[in-house]
């Protein structure tokens, strides 16, 4: 593949994936749960999401040495 198309393909990818997580923990905190209760879920999600960039980024973004 190209590198356009690998960045385009995995940003909708990490795009999709935030979008779930974001939403489970928006769903969770204002439910049943509570703010406090959806807290810890929160905070993991975050993580999660910071770990998908950083891989978007490791894996298309940034140029390797070949």
């Amino acid at each position: 593949m190209s590198r356009s198309v690998r960045i385009l393909v995995a940003l909708i990818g990490t795009g999709l994936m935030m979008t779930f997580v974001i939403g489970l923990s928006h769903s969770i905190s204002t439910g049943f749960a509570g703010y406090w209760g959806g807290f810890p879920f929160m905070i993991i999600a975050l993580f999660v999401i910071a770990l998908a960039l950083y891989d978007f980024w490791d894996e298309t973004v940034r140029k390797k040495p070949e």
